[in-house]
């Protein structure tokens, strides 16, 4: 037996090989087959529920029908090529979570991951006893101990249950981010201070309900050595999902993931999106006219985030997400972590695995040299 290899992860009811859960990634992303691909591997695949009804836009359906019927879609085809974890990501700021929610608890979906605001709901229509016997296992994501102590106080007053892990999410991620804009850079917001203080918050839950509560690392992990950082501070496991963008099997087009390789560090940024979240984008044309000052004429569909105000936004988002999805990145762009520079080349998903544990072992054997000496 390798003394080095990566440790197991177990939620709940459901065990993995290893502790690495790949991020949930809109518009399209991460679909079945990004998801599927990771869960083969040992890890847990991600399906993001975003817009799937303005990515996949069918006649007849309006995109809030379209959203639930493409989400079923995606799950099922996930479950017939994988018999591994599968998650799903739902942003609690979408207009239709709670559509979205029901949807995957009727699928039974293995785990639900919530971010973008407080999970403090279930669908109508669920009592306190229903809830208790779903079957899927919910993971909030969180920016900060006290995010974390809110829900799980919450969930246990409310719902006689608790999640069954928690991500807590720094800010070096891609995509919207839960900090302020000038939280971003403010060494007390490092995820490696966060980690640490949501450990505390959820130790008390752990003794109180005699069960492990594993909290997950993510935003910014990128390398195996990165696994051997946050475990050794008390974390289970971690997200990734900047490194799976240049997979084989990641659902994005090939100028989605070639956007990644070009990158340099520098076009790397933050920006200010109509959400009302500051975000992490790499820097394009698009973006740099929006920042000009140019307005992209756009019609709201649906309103699919709450914190959207339409009528100033300079450009509607989830448009701008499914044309970078698709290739068409003149009329949008892709958001990435702040590692994305990095990336160099495109692999597979099993490529990465090993690559991952490769470099999990390198930094083990120097540390261990490191103490003989």
């Amino acid at each position: 037996m390798n003394p080095y290899q990566m440790p197991g992860l177990r939620i709940g009811n459901f065990e993995i090989t290893t502790p690495v859960i790949q991020g949930g990634m809109g518009v399209g992303i991460s679909l079945s087959g990004l998801a599927s691909a990771v869960a083969n591997e040992g890890g847990i695949g991600v399906i993001s529920s975003v817009a799937l009804g303005v990515l996949f836009q069918q006649e007849g359906m309006n995109f809030r029908e379209a959203n639930i019927h493409f989400l079923r879609q995606e799950i099922r085809k996930a479950r017939k090529m994988t018999k591994g974890v599968l998650g799903l990501n739902i942003m609690v700021a979408m207009s239709d979570f709670n559509d979205l929610l029901k949807c995957a608890i009727e699928e039974e979906i293995d785990l639900v991951f919530m971010g973008a605001g407080l999970p403090l709901r279930f669908p109508k229509g669920y009592t306190v006893d229903e809830i208790k016997k779903i079957k899927t296992h919910f993971v909030p994501i969180v920016s900060s101990a006290r995010a974390a102590q809110i829900i799980f106080q919450y969930w246990e007053k409310s719902f006689g249950r608790i999640p069954e892990a928690v991500v807590v999410e720094g800010p070096k991620a891609g995509g919207h981010l839960g900090f302020k804009k000038e939280q971003i850079d403010d060494p007390n917001y490092r995820l490696e201070i966060i980690v640490p203080q949501v450990i505390e918050v959820i130790k008390k839950f752990e003794e109180r309900w005699d069960k492990e509560i594993p909290v997950i690392a993510a935003g910014g992990i990128y390398t195996g050595a990165d696994i051997v950082k946050y475990l050794e501070l008390g974390a289970k496991g971690v997200q990734m999902a900047t490194r799976f963008v240049a997979t084989y099997e990641c659902d994005a087009s090939d100028e989605f993931k070639q956007a990644y390789i070009q990158c340099k560090e520098e076009d790397i940024t933050i920006i200010e999106s109509p959400v009302g979240l500051p975000g992490r984008a790499i820097r394009n044309q698009f973006l740099n006219e929006v920042k000009a000052g140019e307005k992209k004429p756009f019609k709201c569909s649906w309103k699919c985030i709450k914190t959207c105000d339409f009528r100033t936004s300079p450009y509607c988002i989830a448009d701008a997400l499914v044309n970078a999805q698709k290739g068409a990145l003149l009329n949008g762009f892709t958001f990435a972590g702040s590692n994305a520079y990095r990336v160099d080349r495109i692999i597979s998903v099993k490529e990465l695995f090993k690559t991952l544990q490769k470099e999990y072992e390198e930094k083990l054997s120097l540390k261990y040299a490191e103490a003989e000496v």
